[in-house]
């Protein structure tokens, strides 16, 4: 069976740039991880990409149970690159995550399944995968959960806990003020940075910060619109969002690759961890300026005293979409970020714009006087459409 050539072979002479985060109270992380959620078609595969990572100056893997065959090729490659000392001088650091809700018992039986198919004797870093309800932190803190990482640090296969989220800002804060874990998987975007104060939160707490998929989840900066280019030029999108997650401290940016070609920025960029310049600060101004101009009188300030409405219905991170929409162009992003919702569990929103019944009590909440139902109603009818397959879940 022949398989992608995704990944060329590499020139094993070139050098290799070692630049180290602090990563909460584990070993230090590179300021790029390969994630290997898209890594699934072929065991080469995935060797081929942590070759690629090794030779970028990586040495942080994140994968999960929940990514299909992923942490059963990443034992495969890992075997195979340690033969080959295609490893980190600090050696190889890797992430993997457990559902919450677990009883003790079987959560002992998935961790140690975890350590088997990545055929390790200890992980580095364990984190709750989604701790996106008020009932997963309880499970985490209070509950079986709890028990469940006290064992599994009393027992010493795990280094350190963390959790990743795609809940509330309220819920992550309390998460983070809760002092039990000491790294977290975030959403933090440049287009996209209401949890940048959270990160900070965070950092300043002396935890490590993942940034989850700045470039599919942070807009689609894989494949950017014209526009979003034009507005970064004579930066493109994706490095200048790399550029402003580095410049915030974040600790390490997830890559999902695919192809070489999809960490050779992170190669560019590895040392690049400063503050921003002159030309990116310009740009990001520049960037802001241009979305307000085309959103106009219609921008949602993100203030969210709109809620609660009546019929459950998210009008900021509706609103926020139609920001993105309109802004940047954005229509593949915001498109598949509204047809997930209802179809995605606790990981998005459960209610669409199509709930809002016009009872109007949401407009003398606004700040701004939006016509927040005529919004809604514009948005639903731009973004509706069959929704796209995710990747796992």
């Amino acid at each position: 069976m022949k398989h992608p050539q995704t990944f060329p072979n590499q020139n094993q002479t070139s050098k290799i740039k070692e630049v180290r985060h602090k990563f909460g109270k584990g070993p230090n992380v590179s300021p790029f991880t390969l994630g290997t959620m898209r890594l699934l078609s072929s065991p080469e595969h995935m060797y081929k990409a942590v070759s690629e990572a090794y030779f970028a100056g990586i040495n942080h893997i994140e994968t999960s149970p929940c990514y299909g065959p992923a942490e059963i090729f990443l034992g495969e490659a890992l075997k195979r690159v340690k033969k080959e000392k295609l490893e980190p001088k600090d050696g190889w650091i890797i992430t993997s995550k457990l559902l919450p809700g677990f009883s003790l018992r079987e959560g002992k039986h998935q961790i140690k399944n975890i350590l088997k198919r990545l055929g390790l004797k200890k992980i580095n870093n364990l984190a709750i995968h989604g701790l996106n309800l008020k009932e997963h932190l309880e499970w985490a803190l209070k509950g079986q959960g709890s028990d469940l990482l006290k064992w599994a640090e009393d027992e010493n296969i795990v280094g350190q806990l963390g959790f990743s989220s795609h809940g509330s800002y309220e819920l992550i804060q309390t998460a983070i003020d809760s002092n039990r874990f000491q790294f977290c998987s975030l959403h933090l975007h440049l287009l996209d940075q209401e949890r940048i104060p959270l990160a900070q939160l965070a950092l300043r707490k002396g935890m490590g910060v993942i940034a989850i998929s700045p470039a599919d989840k942070g807009g689609h900066l894989h494949t950017p619109s014209t526009t979003l280019v034009k507005d970064c030029s004579p930066i493109t999108p994706l490095e200048l969002a790399y550029r402003f997650l580095l410049s915030e401290g974040i600790s390490t940016l997830t890559v999902g690759a695919f192809k070489a070609e999809d960490l050779h920025l992170a190669k560019k960029l590895i040392e690049k961890d400063g503050p921003l310049t002159d030309i990116e600060i310009n740009t990001i101004s520049n960037l802001k300026n241009k979305s307000k101009q085309r959103v106009g009188n219609d921008l949602c300030g993100q203030c969210y005293q709109c809620l609660p409405c009546p019929m459950n219905v998210p009008i900021p991170n509706i609103l926020k979409l139609r920001n993105l929409l309109i802004g940047h162009d954005l229509q593949s992003f915001t498109k598949e970020r509204y047809n997930l919702i209802g179809r995605a569990g606790h990981w998005w929103e459960s209610i669409d714009a199509s709930a809002c019944n016009k009872c109007g009590e949401c407009i003398p909440k606004c700040p701004n006087n939006l016509s927040i139902p005529e919004l809604l109603e514009d948005t639903h009818k731009q973004l509706v459409d069959k929704p796209k397959r995710r990747l796992w879940g």
